[in-house]
């Protein structure tokens, strides 16, 4: 049965811009994201310091913007200088966070060759589990300072003469899980964050800082930690962060096509407590969302992956979740809702890039594909420009077991002031039936369709593989017209599109 659904845009409703470092993702030492992954010396395709190009093209392709660095849990007992000066000099750790060893072949000079490679701004973390304020003010002067100090001249004499300039670093990882080494309470937390805060200002007083808020929603410190740790550093940092990740569980689908209701309640929640401290502190400034860990993950799988006991393989295989359709239906609503919060989301991170939760994969030595998921990320970072208008959306619900009553139709719009071009991003997440969409445009001007695109299989189960990445690609949407001012299309159930109008 077909239902009904409607939009309707006007370019005077805006809720911000589009930003690049929505667009951001995340490498961590775990499993193969960056051994095998990123860096991979004996491929065919490496450059001179071990990087797989045919990786790096994919990344470009998919249009990240920024890179979350090093951890992830993995940043709790980080020691980074182990990573930098003659490779052969570089001791072997063991990454109590992932059971693994880490040889430290890439370090932070190798990361950031990486990113200009890759296009891509860095996003560092210190670690703030096992360490603290010192170390923090070692890593920062390593990388953005000019020279004539101890570990300024120690990255001149590594090679790198000029500072790298990082300008985002987030202050610790999860410090409110009991997993993380280093484990804090909200309060001992905070005061840590706030006095490394101010050491690194000390330095440099334009770096953007992120607190880290709760793990997840679901914790039971969840609201009070982040109305505490605000409190502390308000005026110190400039975002907190915001970790989700979502999986189909025990077959209930439509649940999880509706992860994104759970997501704009976690961010609304965010805000309002941010936005407490800030009334309750008479503070100017506002303090915005990273939302630097979001991913469909079947975390229930990670007790089989890790190793155990006095194995500590280096690159294990973990994490290597095989993504399906629904799976990237689900992705490409959970961009919709990071566009719908631009105004309070600055950036975001896709955990992670390569292999471990991925949406590239890789063969050591041997072939790369991309998973189901890179495809609606890589179509809405290419095509969401501008700014991010606010939709007015009429849609039929459908009942699901954990969010209750939801729209089968959940969608944004980007328009670019500039030339006019209008982007709507749209999933159809009933699994029932087709939705007849009706976009009202004629508050945007002469407007015709340029490119519709839908990704959708009669098999939502489908999932890529090295030998098949290709099979089920966004396609070409032929219901899609525009007249009188107004797009119509259908959209099939279980279906992310993206419809262009110029």
């Amino acid at each position: 049965m077909t239902s009904t659904a409607s939009l309707t845009l006007d370019p005077a409703f805006v809720v911000g811009p589009v930003r690049r470092r929505t667009f951001g993702s995340f490498v961590e030492h775990l499993g193969r994201c960056v051994y095998t992954g990123i860096h991979d010396p004996e491929h065919p395709t490496a450059d001179a310091d071990g990087f797989r190009q045919d990786v790096i093209d994919l990344v470009k392709e998919l249009g990240v913007g920024t890179v979350r660095y090093p951890g992830g849990n993995f940043v709790s007992g980080y020691r980074w200088e182990d990573g930098v000066g003659p490779v052969e000099d570089r001791p072997r750790r063991l990454d109590l966070a992932w059971h693994s060893t880490d040889p430290n072949t890439v370090g932070v000079d190798e990361f950031m060759r990486w990113c200009e490679k890759a296009d891509i701004e860095p996003m560092m973390a210190v670690n703030l589990g096992t360490r603290g304020v010192q170390e923090a003010l070692d890593i920062l002067e390593y990388t953005n300072v000019v020279g004539g100090t101890h570990f300024a001249d120690l990255r001149r004499a590594h090679g790198r003469e000029e500072p790298y300039r990082i300008g985002m670093w987030c202050l610790g990882n999860e410090m409110d899980g009991p997993w993380q080494i280093g484990h804090k309470t909200a309060e001992e937390y905070a005061r840590l964050a706030k006095e490394t805060a101010n050491a690194m200002r000390m330095i440099d007083p334009g770096l953007e800082l992120v607190v880290c808020g709760s793990s997840n929603s679901s914790m039971p410190t969840f609201g009070a930690w982040e109305a505490t740790v605000l409190a502390e550093t308000y005026e110190n940092i400039d975002y907190i962060s915001a970790h989700a990740y979502y999986q189909e569980k025990d077959g209930d689908l439509a649940s999880f096509l509706a992860s994104a209701v759970d997501m704009d309640h976690f961010i609304s929640s965010v805000v309002a407590t941010a936005d407490y401290v800030r009334a309750v502190g008479r503070h100017s400034k506002r303090i915005n969302i990273s939302f630097d860990e979001w991913n469909v993950w079947y975390q229930d799988r990670v007790a089989t992956d890790l190793a155990k006991g006095d194995d500590w393989p280096v690159a294990p295989i973990i994490l290597e979740d095989k993504y399906n359709v629904a799976d990237a239906v689900v992705v490409g609503s959970l961009l919709i809702s990071l566009l719908r919060h631009t105004d309070r989301v600055h950036s975001a991170s896709l955990a992670q890039l390569v292999n471990v939760i991925a949406p590239i994969m890789t063969e050591p030595g041997g072939r790369v594909w991309k998973q189901t998921t890179f495809h609606p990320f890589s179509l809405t970072a290419k095509h969401a420009q501008g700014d991010v208008l606010q939709v007015a959306l009429d849609s039929p619900t459908h009942p699901t077991a954990k969010f209750g009553d939801v729209t089968s139709l959940d969608a944004v719009a980007t328009r670019d002031p500039e030339t006019g071009a209008v982007s709507v991003f749209a999933v159809n997440r009933s699994t029932e039936g087709p939705l007849e969409l009706t976009v009202s445009v004629a508050a945007l001007g002469e407007l015709g369709l340029v490119e519709a695109l839908t990704y959708t299989n009669d098999d939502h189960t489908w999932a890529a593989t090295a030998d098949d990445d290709s099979s089920v690609l966004p396609v070409a949407n032929a219901t899609a017209a525009v007249a009188d001012g107004v797009l119509t299309v259908t959209l099939p159930p279980v279906s992310w599109s993206v419809l262009r109008l110029g």
